[in-house]
């Protein structure tokens, strides 16, 4: 089975036990929202600055990996031509759910973020992309194809996983694993995943998911960091994610860049 379906799976199976990123939002949140009132997550604690978004009246805003019922209902509420995809059919079946109650269109796409994106280029305005990646392997073509389906000025919000927590046991005070944690690899590193019915997750460096935003072209604009939001990390204020905003230039320039240090020996 490939790593992305056991991870659907998992998943699924999570939402059917009451995961917390798969309860979708009540009707009275939804009617806030539509009021003006609302917040939104990208990591486990922090809400998103409302100034990342700007206006969201009329904007084209794809979820990716997004789905559950949790975002996507608020920037319909807000005005949003929604569309999200996710490869969890539970997480879009919460979509579904919340979309039929409040009576707003949205698209609801099955398919797998680690493939090509199946959109036109410059399809949307903003790109919202909560924690996810940590169950990729690879990331930088992700952002690759954010930067594509992105119009020129269009704008990406993405939580990270800053892979801290792959590090420590359950307990979060031993040291357990070394980094790169991936399972595919690292046979002690699977056999936990599959003990703590965890799926298949990756640890990925800040070169990876920042570098991997600034290869495909975007331009940093804002970053904050959180925490778990419990546990002896979060006790500690040990940041172990990060959330950016990235923009995509109205012209693009990824042709004129250079690697770092190309001009030294």
């Amino acid at each position: 089975m490939r790593y992305q379906d056991e991870n659907a799976r998992t998943i699924d199976r999570w939402v059917a036990e009451g995961w917390e990123w798969g309860v979708p939002i009540d009707h009275d949140t939804f009617v806030r929202a539509a009021a003006g009132d609302w917040q939104v997550l990208l990591t486990p604690t922090r809400p998103v600055p409302r100034a990342w978004f700007g206006e969201l009246s009329g904007k084209r805003v794809l979820g990716l990996a997004s789905g559950g019922g949790q975002q996507m209902p608020v920037f319909a509420a807000a005005g949003a031509v929604c569309t999200v995809l996710d490869y969890s059919p539970r997480q879009l079946a919460s979509e579904r759910i919340v979309a039929a109650r409040e009576g707003y269109a949205i698209d609801i796409v099955h398919a797998d973020m680690t493939r090509p994106l199946p959109f036109a280029d410059a399809a949307f305005d903003l790109v919202f992309h909560p924690v996810s990646n940590c169950y990729v392997r690879e990331v930088r073509p992700v952002f690759a194809e954010c930067f594509r389906v992105l119009k020129p000025g269009g704008v990406l919000l993405a939580g990270l996983d800053n892979g801290i927590n792959y590090l420590f046991d359950n307990d979060e005070t031993t040291l357990r694993f070394t980094l790169p944690f991936d399972p595919i690899v690292n046979e002690e590193q699977r056999r936990f995943l599959q003990a703590e019915d965890c799926g298949m997750q990756f640890s990925h460096t800040m070169e990876e998911q920042l570098g991997g935003q600034l290869a495909a072209g975007f331009v940093l604009t804002d970053l904050y960091e959180d925490t778990n939001g419990a546990g002896n990390l979060h006790e500690h204020n040990v940041p172990s994610f990060i959330a950016t905003r990235a923009v995509k230039p109205l012209q693009d320039r990824t042709k004129e860049r250079r690697p770092p240090y190309a001009d030294r020996p």
